[in-house]
């Protein structure tokens, strides 16, 4: 039976796999705990999907647990998150004491996990503060930032940064998005699966499948916007964009395609405002699909000419990185993360407004060649510098770093 490992080297390279080994090797039989608050919906949950099954293959002890938590609780980390990426939230003592009480309440039962590993992620705001209520740990505990915390509404930060500071380690996406504290800090941007099957290479008669599914023409241009129904993804502006390019393109349809992960609570909400601002349009198709539905958002992505992710603030996006690996030319928001995956003019477009991205749709539209171009250099960026393979060595090499300390560090003066 082949391996995980073994599998990935076909498209990495041995290199790349012997690499990883060796960085494992100092780690062997280590436990190695991961922490978030859903296994589904959201880019956290898909990257644990395989990291944690990877990590457990180079023979480290790895689990995924996740907490839970009431209606109160998730409103309240929601507030938290908006207020990483700049929105002033105000929440109130109650919320704040749904949020304490949760993590108390997981604690009880992850305590005797977490207190035996060896390394802790803690993954965002939602499980942060189970720090506090693990006295006994012994291992090194690491908090990973998904979020754009490059300008924090500060009272709220502040709450966080008093949890956080008691952590060993922090990670961040960018270097723009991390924040004073007084431990070290590490840059490590996500990544995506090229062997899941949101990534994978479909089948030609599985591709067009989707064309019937939704109604579409596959006569006619397609752009698409795949992500969960937030306001930081822009959805209402995307809208906008298609129906300024469609003055100068006719023939184009649109698709706005995600659900809401099951920690997010504006996600209906916001379906409600796309669909009113879509109003009757028969060429904007508004999808609502199940967690599960990675192969339709892979024969979507395909199907597309062009791929938007028109967000106004974003941790990473990871759903630029899986239309890119499928050499789609991509106009992402200029912001966050997006702009370490879109090099402007190279792998895609970056764009502030509805306006600059009606413009660079129709450019592309009449651009074929361009399109083509613009794709095949946006898939050997993916190769080079997105892929999961990546994203494991980082965090071996992290946790390398951690277990060694200074002991074996060369300082030069």
């Amino acid at each position: 039976m082949t391996s995980l490992l073994e599998t990935y080297a076909a498209i990495t390279g041995n290199d790349v796999i012997d690499h990883l080994r060796q960085l494992a090797k100092p780690l062997a039989n280590m436990k190695v705990v991961h922490v978030n608050s859903t296994r589904v919906g959201g880019g956290v949950a898909e990257i644990l999907e395989k990291l944690v099954p990877l990590t457990n293959e180079l023979g480290i002890d790895a689990k995924w647990e996740i907490i839970s938590g009431e209606a109160d609780f998730y409103e309240c980390t929601k507030s938290m998150h908006n207020a990483l990426q700049g929105n002033r939230e105000n929440i109130s003592p109650e919320l704040l004491q749904s949020y304490e009480q949760t993590n108390i309440a997981n604690a009880e039962k992850l305590r005797p996990v977490l207190e035996d590993a060896d390394f802790v992620f803690i993954h965002d705001p939602q499980p942060a503060a189970l720090i506090n209520h693990c006295p006994n740990r012994h291992g090194k505990w690491i908090w990973r930032c998904h979020i754009d915390a490059s300008h924090p509404y500060r009272p709220v930060w502040k709450y966080l940064q008093n949890i956080v500071s008691h952590y060993d380690a922090s990670i961040f996406s960018l270097p723009a998005f991390a924040q004073p504290l007084q431990h070290p800090q590490y840059i490590i941007p996500p990544s995506i699966d090229p062997l899941s099957d949101k990534n994978i290479d479909l089948p030609p008669e599985e591709a067009s499948q989707v064309y019937r599914d939704f109604a579409l023409d596959p006569d006619r241009h397609l752009i698409v916007q795949v992500s969960r129904y937030d306001r930081f993804k822009d959805p209402v502006g995307v809208i906008r964009a298609y129906r300024l390019a469609k003055r100068f393109v006719p023939d184009l349809q649109l698709v706005l395609a995600g659900g809401s992960a099951t920690d997010d609570p504006e996600g209906e909400i916001v379906v409600r405002e796309v669909r009113e601002a879509a109003g009757s349009d028969p060429d904007i198709h508004v999808l609502l699909l199940p967690p599960d539905a990675h192969r339709t958002i892979n024969a979507l992505q395909r199907a597309a000419d062009i791929v938007l992710q028109k967000s106004t603030k974003e941790g990473f996006g990871l759903t630029v990185t899986e239309a890119m690996w499928k050499s789609k030319p991509v106009i992402g928001g200029d912001t966050g993360g997006i702009r370490l995956q879109v090099v402007n003019y190279h792998t895609g477009f970056l764009v502030h407004t509805p306006e600059g991205a009606a413009l660079r749709i129709r450019y592309l539209l009449h651009q074929q060649q361009m399109r083509a171009q613009i794709g095949e250099r946006a898939k050997n960026y993916v190769r080079e510098n997105f892929l999961l393979t990546r994203h494991l060595r980082e965090h071996l090499t992290l946790l390398v770093g951690l277990h060694y300390e200074s002991r074996y560090r060369i300082k030069l003066s």
